[in-house]
């Protein structure tokens, strides 16, 4: 476990070192953030606040992930190409923000087309690796589930649902990178415990997958660490959709590679109320003609009920930690 920790420090390290360099080049570059005209009126203040900060913390976190393979590094590559695909879409998302000084990017459609294309490619190599298949762990049980040629739309639909779902928790300083950092490290966990699991059983091949997994995750962890330093309240710098895209991807890579994917409404649960609340806002809107919440995504909804920012991130981030202790109870 030395080694593990020994990589979330580097990563750690190497995420601060690039933040010092990184923030004065995107502030002089005028990279700054356009605050949405309809959301919370203190939001205005970080107008101007540079963006596109996920660069920060996806650069050491591939950097060191495929530096640090030591075994084949098969599962590795699939989870850097997968971060690395969702983070190009987001980079493009908001180069056109920041060019056309506006809140709004890549077309949905644009942004759907790229998304499904990456996604449908995680699922496909998912579903031929022998040790994958189409087969799923149930949480809370030794069982698992063979969903056959349903697999893949199932996984895509999961994919592209987390992607989106970290997309909308990202709206708060601190709040994406806290809550996915608390998640990163219980993957981490569950990965070590993977390992053991597939070396027992004599899958030594898959044991090494695995560990060169923890690796990933182990960066994901530290690089997260150190980004929040820079993005905690008041942030000097925004992920933008670079950073919460790439983040999505990394999450859902490793939720598949390890056949968890049914686990991701337990320790994702706070990206799954941030969906939910939109889905129910716009859905109860466009029945009803009334609002469930005073804004979505939920976050918002407390901001505007006069919770301060700082306490509705540190509300979100002990929400996913007991989320991911309840997880760490099903292995």
């Amino acid at each position: 476990m030395k080694i593990y920790a020994f990589i979330v420090i580097i990563s750690f390290l190497l995420t601060l070192l690039l933040g010092i360099i990184l923030i004065p080049w995107l502030k002089k570059l005028k990279f700054g953030q356009t605050v949405r005209d309809d959301g919370p009126r203190t939001h205005l203040s970080k107008s101007g606040t540079p963006t596109m900060g996920g660069i920060i913390f996806l650069v050491p976190l591939i950097l060191i992930s495929l530096l640090q393979t030591r075994g084949n590094g098969k599962y590795t590559s699939v989870a850097v190409l997968t971060t690395l695909g969702f983070t190009l879409i987001g980079f493009f998302d908001d180069y056109i923000k920041v060019v056309r000084k506006r809140s709004l990017g890549l077309r949905a459609y644009q942004k759907i087309i790229s998304q499904l294309i990456i996604a449908v490619a995680l699922a496909f190599y998912a579903y031929l690796d022998p040790h994958i298949g189409s087969s799923v762990i149930i949480p809370f049980t030794a069982m698992e589930w063979d969903l056959g040629v349903f697999y893949i739309p199932i996984a895509v639909f999961i994919i592209i649902g987390t992607v989106n779902s970290v997309n909308l928790t990202d709206g708060l300083d601190g709040l994406c990178s806290g809550v996915t950092l608390i998640i990163s490290a219980t993957l981490s966990i569950i990965l070590s415990f993977a390992v053991e699991l597939a070396a027992e059983g004599g899958l030594g091949r898959l044991a090494e997958n695995y560990q060169d997994l923890i690796v990933f995750s182990a960066a994901l962890t530290g690089a997260l660490l150190g980004f929040l330093r820079y993005n905690a309240h008041p942030a000097q710098v925004f992920m933008g959709d670079t950073g919460s895209l790439g983040l999505g991807g990394a999450i859902s890579a490793l939720s598949i590679l390890l056949r968890i994917p049914l686990w991701l409404p337990i320790f994702g649960g706070v990206y799954m109320a941030e969906a939910i609340s939109v889905i129910l806002q716009v859905g109860s809107f466009k029945l009803r003609g009334k609002r469930i919440f005073k804004m979505a995504p939920l976050h918002h909804h407390f901001e505007l009920k006069g919770m301060p920012e700082t306490r509705v991130v540190s509300m979100f981030m002990i929400a996913a930690a007991f989320l991911c202790l309840l997880t760490l109870l099903s292995i």
